[in-house]
């Protein structure tokens, strides 16, 4: 059976539309996202419209800078931190990949972590581990969501992630750890990686090498998690690290590629901006909250 993301992420927007209405009715003012994006690639240029369609819908008010690729390091930073200053942004977003003069890791150190939606800042990881509140990474936020939804039980079932980045790998691992999964890690220095990837009732593929996972490699019905996104280059399609065709018949549940993990982590990019604005406008009280919005 199919996981329909693209379904699962109109309804989550439609929500959460409600829910920016009555922040603006309590507040006065709207939600603004400021996505910063340096250079001109392609694929940036087309994520950012497609999270600029989906603050639309939403109401969250979408401001994209960009920046030329020869910006230099300083001047990068400088752009970040008038954002942080500014109290009517609340979430802002460095679009990725960066051009390699800039450093990645330094750049996103110097967001706001209270505006920070990716999820990637230092202070957000580390309470993530810490089970101290936070801003979760988009695509793993989704991933959960979608099982979730679909009254998947994580609890108690053995779940293995193919692939280790700190974008989806590490804290998807994470996210099904503190849900009471059984986690194993797999990556490119597996060795038999089938036979790991065999024990899954939860398969979570990450690693960026169309159509790795194959039917053998899964156990009749296991749930089937495809992150990856590539360009068939015969075809021109886009195709997922899982072969589709040859284990959609064996899994009790897989997500599509597309329309499956794509949409969901819009989404929750979505979710992420509104409840950075939420918790702006209308602080919580509670002591965990109040270490978090303080630092650590």
């Amino acid at each position: 059976m199919d996981i329909d993301g693209k379904a699962l992420a109109g309804r989550i927007k439609r929500d959460l539309a409600k829910r920016v209405k009555e922040g603006i009715a309590r507040s006065g003012r709207e939600p603004q996202l400021a996505v910063i994006l340096v250079g001109d690639d392609p694929s940036s240029v087309s994520y950012v419209a497609g999270k600029a369609k989906a603050c639309v819908e939403v109401g969250i008010r979408n401001t994209t800078i960009r920046l030329p690729e020869s910006i230099t390091q300083d001047e990068l930073i400088a752009e970040i931190e008038r954002l942080n200053a500014d109290p009517a942004v609340d979430g802002i977003l460095v679009q990725l990949p960066l051009p390699r003069h800039i450093r990645k890791r330094q750049t996103l150190a110097h967001l706001d972590h209270r505006k920070d939606v990716d999820g990637f800042h230092p202070l957000n990881v580390a309470a993530m581990w810490q089970k101290l509140p936070c801003v979760e990474a988009c695509t793993p936020r989704g991933i959960i969501t979608m099982l979730l939804d679909n009254g998947i039980r994580i609890e108690g079932r053995h779940a293995v992630v193919v692939g280790r980045s700190s974008l989806v790998g590490y804290p998807v691992s994470k996210m099904l750890l503190d849900r009471n999964a059984t986690v194993t890690v797999a990556h490119s220095h597996t060795p038999d990686l089938g036979a790991i990837t065999r024990q899954a009732d939860i398969l979570v593929v990450a690693i960026g090498q169309p159509h790795l996972i194959k039917g053998d490699m899964v156990k009749e019905g296991c749930v089937v998690v495809d992150v990856g996104i590539s360009r068939d280059p015969e075809t021109g399609k886009y195709v997922g690290d899982v072969d589709y065709a040859e284990v959609a018949p064996k899994a009790s549940y897989i997500t599509p590629v597309p329309g499956g993990v794509g949409p969901m982590t819009i989404a929750s990019l979505m979710q992420n901006t509104v409840d950075c604005y939420l918790d702006h406008i209308d602080p919580r009280t509670d002591d965990d909250r109040d270490i978090y919005t303080q630092g650590f």
